[in-house]
């Protein structure tokens, strides 16, 4: 079994470009939370002008919305959730340097196309696991929206935080690639 790439972020496009569908990855360094009413947020304050909350140059965006942390914990379970949803600001995010994505499922084909043209990267995580998931997560901050509870923009300092490249700038797909290798011929 090969062993897992590290990754430092902000992630640079020469580290990206030797990624390819299924490789395992463990992510270091500061990554930031957004799900839907962020993003909308976010794009709407972009479009008036405004600067973002977090350099987007590199930057790493984990689709969750994290539970409440016991005392002495940086944060509570925090599991991905569904990336669709961040489909339709996903373009706009990436054409301003966002360079990877975390969540679960997967995405359109407008984004698999701007992952592709943008030279950016979309990692999955393992949903079900959100308590083992958060032991790789060392410190976390809130920086934007905190009116969202558990949907704010946080900053997470990650360690190893374990990922599956699900879609490249190649344009390889995972799960199309899944579906491929796994298809059964017609009993006859």
């Amino acid at each position: 079994m090969p062993e897992a790439i590290r990754l430092r972020t902000p992630l640079r496009e020469e580290a990206i470009a030797r990624l390819r569908i299924g490789d395992k990855v463990l992510l270091n360094g500061e990554i930031y939370t957004g799900r839907d009413a962020a993003h909308k947020r976010l794009i709407d304050s972009l479009e008036r002008g405004e600067p973002p909350p977090f350099p987007l140059e590199g930057a790493v965006i984990y689709y969750v919305g994290p539970a409440p942390a016991k005392p002495g914990m940086p944060i509570g379970p925090a599991g991905p959730t569904t990336s669709y949803r961040m489909d339709p600001y996903t373009p706009k995010l990436l054409e301003r340097g966002l360079k990877g994505m975390i969540g679960k499922g997967n995405r359109g084909k407008e984004v698999r196309e701007a992952i592709k043209r943008y030279k950016a990267i979309y990692f999955i995580s393992t949903g079900g696991a959100a308590a083992l998931v958060a032991q790789r997560i060392k410190r976390a901050e809130t920086i934007a929206y905190e009116d969202l509870g558990p949907e704010a923009i946080q900053r997470l300092e990650v360690e190893d935080f374990p990922v599956i490249v699900a879609n490249d700038i190649y344009g390889g797909d995972i799960y199309e690639e899944g579906i491929k290798r796994y298809r059964k011929e017609p009993v006859l």
